[in-house]
């Protein structure tokens, strides 16, 4: 099993590298675990405090959960991943069945923040975009998936997301075995990407 790392800030074009990688690679073969579906649970919190939750620090995120899950599809079994909902801020009631695949993708805004899950990684990712451009894709994405307002969400980006992404995402980068510049468009490292991760396969399998 090869396990890869894939961080970036928000709107850097993470899921879209990752789709990018799965559609290159024969089907069936990739597992996805979404660093978003690892939020703690919060349900026990009222919303209106719920809403001023810190969700781009470490602290957010259920590490021991997710080092476990992985351990799991490593040793060959099959995990029940958390679902979350960005509209009530809580982990939903339902699962996600996952099968242990030759291919786990760990994909997040932290997913290289963490020295425990960084050495769990057999290959670490870093998607890396301009500022202006995270921003304009998460305005585009938080007002239409998430019902927000433009305004909102640069306040947020201003308040939370910016001073975030400086203390631990991007320190992060160096952690990096490669950079991906302009996100999901640039299609050479994504290509040089895949490429890499079929010869090891290729190689595990012989």
């Amino acid at each position: 099993m090869l396990i890869i790392g894939i961080a970036g800030g928000t709107g850097s074009g993470k899921t879209t590298v990752v789709k990018k990688i799965i559609s290159a690679l024969p089907p069936g073969e990739v597992a996805v675990l979404p660093q978003d579906s690892y939020y703690k649970d919060s349900s026990h919190i009222p919303m209106e405090e719920r809403s001023k939750i810190n969700f781009d620090e470490p602290n957010a995120f259920d590490w021991p959960l997710l080092y476990d899950h992985l351990r799991q599809l490593k040793a060959g079994h099959a995990i029940e991943m958390p679902t979350y909902s960005y509209l009530t801020c809580t982990r939903g009631s339902e699962t996600v069945h996952v099968e242990p695949r030759d291919v786990v993708i760990v994909e997040g805004i932290m997913a290289l923040t963490d020295n425990t899950l960084r050495s769990m990684m057999d290959v670490k990712v870093f998607v890396d975009a301009d500022a202006d451009d995270r921003l304009i894709r998460v305005i585009a994405r938080d007002c239409i998936e998430r019902g927000r307002t433009p305004q909102m969400v640069i306040d947020r980006y201003e308040g939370v997301l910016k001073p975030m992404h400086c203390q631990y995402i991007e320190p992060s980068k160096r952690f990096a075995d490669l950079i991906v510049p302009q996100g999901g468009n640039n299609t050479v490292a994504i290509g040089l990407l895949t490429d890499y991760i079929e010869s090891r396969l290729h190689h595990n399998n012989r």
